[in-house]
C-alpha cells in the first residue's frame, strides 16, 4: 500500500471533508469516527503524510513522534476515558485491517471492552 494524498484523512486535514474535531495541535488531529464501534470512538492522525507505523518510525522527526503520542494522551483526557480505561488500536497493512493509507490510531472507550482477538484454539 502506498500513501495516497487524496485519502479521506488527508482530505479531513485539508478541511475538504468535515469532521467533528476533538483535539488539534501542530502535530496531530483527533476526530470522532463516523462509524463508532464503542460509545467513545475517536481517530487520532498525524498531520504529516505517513502511511503507517513503519513509515512514521522511519521518517517522522522526534518532535512529530512525541507530539503525536502526547496528542493521543491529551485526546483521551479530553474524552474523559482516562479513569475507567480505554483502548488504543492501530491497524497496519491488509492483514491488519488497515483501510485508509494514513497512519491513524483508534481510541475506544465508554464501556468495558472485550478481548481484542479471540483466544486461540
Amino acid at each position: 500500500m502506498e500513501y495516497d494524498p487524496n485519502n479521506v484523512f488527508a482530505k479531513i486535514l485539508r478541511r475538504e471533508i468535515p469532521a467533528k474535531i476533538v483535539y488539534e495541535d501542530p502535530h496531530a488531529l483527533a476526530f470522532h469516527d463516523i462509524q463508532p464501534q464503542a460509545p467513545v470512538h475517536v481517530l487520532v492522525i498525524p498531520k504529516g503524510a505517513y502511511l503507517d507505523w513503519p513509515d512514521f518510525a522511519a521518517r517522522a522527526s522526534d518532535a512529530e513522534m512525541a507530539g503525536f503520542i502526547r496528542a493521543v494522551a491529551e485526546t483521551a483526557r479530553l474524552l474523559g476515558v482516562e479513569a475507567a480505561g480505554y483502548r488504543v488500536l492501530s491497524n497496519i497493512g491488509a492483514d491488519g485491517g488497515q483501510e485508509v493509507p494514513h497512519l491513524h490510531l483508534h481510541i475506544f472507550g465508554g464501556r468495558k471492552l472485550g478481548r481484542m482477538v479471540p483466544a486461540a484454539g
